[in-house]
């Protein structure tokens, strides 16, 4: 029996494909990364029996990074990014050990189907999955094949099954496509983006952004919106006069006209019309046409176009819709949401789709009527050879979906129900009048048959007033003749809408890259969503486009990065040579990054006029360790400590408060300390700003405060404080916050745990001696008498914080209610809980205990 091995990217996309190919006759197990499962079942595969294993990524395995040393922005000139620095592919993820995961499930492996989403970056993470396994899988004998290619745009049966009858190759092209794509802008991005983020944050102090970050689609993007935004400045109203003319067909009724000259922006002509049409008194009937019209059905859905009303109608995000698109995917409620194509195939079941609506009641009269009708095929759009329109596959209901991810569904099953319906058709008679020597007209439209709008009612013809039944040669009473005067308004801010329409039609970015890179700008604190979803430019995302346009106008507008874009299609076809267009648009962006170097000062000159230089920001706080004067702290984003006498600039912890910590020293540099926290049910840490810079040993690394710090006699240190390790993470310690009482506590200096314990306590000391049973620091406790939960009313005790039975009920284990900047560690838990690291008298390195104590106190602390 043969062994198959398949993989989807989600692991909710892989129980429901072994799911319906199993026929729900499966068994399921955790992978050994405790994220992603595995789904067993036997069958048949290229007519032989098969033992099945279906399981999933997470998205990318890999992701591309520089090696070493190049990761560190003070060590390598940011030039040397384009071609010296090594690349390599790492684990996107570590701590989800995807390489190791699918090693273990493809040993022994026969054969590999991979259902990745059917799109290039699909056809990317193929490639990397078949990197990890195909040495571990047995070997082919003779030309028997291995690698196997479902492709499939919707999770239906139908479409599962045949996918599964019809595998395919992997598509390397598209995969280099992908690899090319990421590297360009790994290079490009990060060379721009650490320069110009040194420079600036070098200078200016109220820089309100952490990263001043360069994008090869971002900044086109950011270009968009500044570029409106200058129409906006530069705009100068206009006066113009318009003739408005009524007539009384009728003697209670009035008849408003649209002067066919439209409008004048001369004073006087103005007045001299209204003069000669205020001499007739009646309007002359010179011609009827009655036209019947039509308005077309919408094309099929593409998420381009789903992202765009997702916007401007739902007020929905593109990245927020984009997320919510995949998810109604992988549930089974949409097909496949990232699609260029806005036209069916032949073969596509348009009925089968449509039945299933058919009990819903918010269409269900309309789907019947169409099912007994029949229905119209839909419009020619534009086949882009990737998967079908976003179409519905499966009814839903709002108690099914709720919010958002209803009112997405329901967009998308009203518009395909649109595309089979008919159009529109209405009657639009339009009426000529002369007043004098002055033409007239008025328009009236009258529907004869809704079609696709009673679906989507927001597209139906508006309703006019009626218009009198007249012939050429009436004459009607003239009511009144005005002059109005107006005056020309300027364009509004971008919506997120026709940015989105803008990107497509320059080429910036892809269909599912799209928004992302307008979520990035939002991030960076370039633009702000404004009411209606418009893009209001910040003063930095301003200066940045201004200064980019005086350096070189080709780092910001569409051409360079369309024509890019182009060469990447062109690789992803096998047209164009993957080293070659990496080799020359590198060498493009080299000459431009050289150039825009030696020409800083042009965007400087920009950013002096906007934002104040580091000396003149932020109030005094901390004394310099150097010279003993104040140095300022700079609250705007990435915060941090100044000296003004030393021209040194001290980065800080960020997403958090910086206070004074009791004007204590560090005894290795005289800098006084302070205190982040990130609020009263989070965690705080003490630190020195030079060692928080400038690690004082070696087993210390940049930006670590005096919880990891390991000296071994300072009070504040983690050898002094640290008590146990974490409950939760693997490399952290327990470390006792000594600002925290009365409401004591210890935090991991890793993760964001954080321990509650000896509430109403007077003192909370962390003891030389240590746990007899895991090795942990005992710590002394006094009580307050009248407040003591020890028994017998004793107000002292030692003991261990994980053992000791009297502490048990006063030890409660919580998450920060931050967004900390180390991650959660992994659920593994070391045997021991020692002080890692620390070097106390009395505690060894990497403590050893039993699984069972292990075990037994995990279980206490979930």
């Amino acid at each position: 029996m043969r062994t198959v091995l398949m993989v989807a990217e989600k692991p909710s996309l892989a129980q429901s494909i072994a799911k319906i190919l199993s026929r729900g006759n499966m068994s399921s197990r955790k992978g050994l990364n405790g994220a992603c499962s595995v789904h067993e079942y036997t069958g048949s595969f290229v007519g032989q029996s098969a033992h099945f294993k279906m399981t999933s990524v997470c998205g990318h395995v890999m992701t591309l990074d520089f090696i070493g040393k190049y990761n560190s922005w003070d060590k390598v000139d940011p030039a040397e990014l384009f071609s010296k620095a090594p690349t390599e592919k790492k684990e996107a993820n570590p701590k989800l050990t995807m390489v190791k995961f699918l090693q273990v499930e493809g040993r022994g492996c026969d054969c590999i189907v991979l259902w990745l989403d059917c799109d290039k970056e699909g056809e990317n993470i193929c490639f990397e999955v078949l990197d990890a396994v195909l040495p571990v899988m047995n070997k082919p004998r003779g030309t028997e094949r291995m690698v196997y290619r479902a492709k499939f745009s919707s999770i239906t049966d139908t479409d599962i099954c045949n996918a599964m009858n019809h595998l395919g190759e992997p598509n390397r092209n598209e995969a280099l496509s992908v690899d090319a794509r990421q590297e360009l802008d790994l290079r490009i991005g990060c060379a721009f983006t650490r320069f110009q983020t040194k420079y600036f944050q070098g200078k200016y102090g109220n820089l309100d952004s952490s990263l001043i970050s360069f994008g090869p689609c971002q900044t086109p993007t950011l270009g968009f919106c500044v570029e409106r935004h200058d129409k906006i400045q530069s705009f100068k109203p206009e006066t113009y006069w318009v003739l408005q003319a009524k007539v009384n067909p009728e003697k209670e009724s009035s008849l408003t006209l649209d002067w066919d000259r439209v409008r004048v922006f001369d004073r006087e002509v103005a007045q001299m019309f209204l003069n000669i049409t205020k001499m007739a008194k009646e309007a002359k009937v010179e011609s009827v046409s009655k036209k019947e019209k039509v308005k077309q059905r919408p094309l099929a859905l593409n998420t381009v176009e789903m992202l765009r009303v997702a916007s401007a109608a739902l007020g929905m995000g593109p990245q927020h819709a984009m997320q919510i698109a995949e998810r109604l995917y992988t549930q089974g409620y949409i097909s496949y949401p990232r699609t260029e194509t806005t036209h069916y195939p032949e073969n596509f079941d348009l009925k089968g789709c449509l039945r299933q609506q058919a009990s819903n009641p918010y269409w269900a009269e309309t789907v019947n009527a169409l099912l007994s009708e029949g229905i119209n095929r839909p419009r020619k759009g534009h086949d882009a050879g990737d998967h079908p329109p976003i179409t519905p596959m499966r009814a839903a209901t709002e108690a099914e979906l709720g919010g958002d991810g209803w009112r997405l569904y329901e967009y998308i099953t009203r518009h395909f129900i649109a595309t089979v319906s008919a159009d529109c058709k209405y009657l639009q008679t339009t009426i000529s009048f002369s007043i004098g020597p002055e033409r007239f007209t008025c328009v009236g439209k009258v529907v004869t048959s809704p079609g696709f709008t009673e679906i989507m009612p927001w597209h139906s013809i508006p309703l006019e007033e009626s218009l009198p039944h007249c012939e050429k040669g009436d004459l009607f009473p003239v009511g009144e003749i005005k002059l109005l005067e107006k005056q020309t308004s300027p364009p509004d801010y971008l919506t997120e809408a026709e940015l989105i329409t803008l990107m497509e039609k320059h080429g910036i970015g892809t269909d599912a890259s799209i928004p992302v890179h307008i979520n990035n700008i939002c991030q960076r604190n370039y633009v702000t969503v404004e009411s209606g979803r418009r893009l209001k430019p910040t003063n930095l995302g301003i200066v940045l486009v201004h200064g980019y346009y005086k350096i070189d106008a080709e780092l910001v507008l569409p051409t360079i990065r369309s024509a890019v874009e182009k060469q990447l299609n062109l690789i992803a076809l096998g047209k164009a040579n993957y080293h070659q267009v990496l080799e020359h648009t590198l060498d493009i962006f080299k000459r431009k990054f050289h150039y825009f170097v030696d020409s800083i000062a042009g965007m400087d000159e920009l950013m002096e006029v906007s934002f104040s230089p580091l000396a003149a920001t932020g109030k005094p706080l901390s004394r310099c360790g150097k010279c003993h004067r104040f140095m300022k702290y700079i609250q705007a984003k990435p915060s941090r400590l100044h000296c003004s006498h030393c021209d040194d600039t001290y980065s800080l912890p960020q997403n958090g408060t910086i206070k004074l910590y009791k004007e204590l020293r560090c005894p290795l540099d005289d800098f006084e300390l302070v205190l982040w926290s990130s609020g009263s049910r989070g965690k705080s840490y003490p630190l020195c700003p030079y060692c928080y810079n400038h690690p004082p040993f070696r087993d210390m690394k940049k930006g670590m405060g005096c919880n990891e710090c390991t000296h071994p006699t300072c009070q504040h240190s983690l050898s002094m404080l640290g008590i146990g390790q974490c409950v939760e993470c693997e490399n952290g310690v327990l470390v006792l916050d000594s600002t925290s009482g009365p409401k004591w506590k210890m935090a991991c200096n890793k993760c964001n745990v954080v321990v509650h314990f000896f509430e109403n306590a007077h003192k909370v000391r962390v003891s030389p001696e240590t746990c007899d049973l895991c090795e942990a620091a005992l710590v002394d406790v006094d009580f307050n008498k009248a407040k003591s939960p020890l028994p017998g009313n004793e107000t002292q005790h030692s003991g261990c914080v994980f053992c000791d039975p009297v502490f048990q009920d006063l030890v409660e284990l919580k998450h920060a209610t931050m967004r900390h900047p180390m991650h959660r560690g992994g659920q593994g838990r070391r045997q021991g809980r020692g002080r890692g690291k620390g070097r106390r008298p009395g505690g060894r390195l990497n403590p050893k205990k039993p699984k069972d104590k292990m075990a037994a106190l995990a279980a206490y602390f979930v």
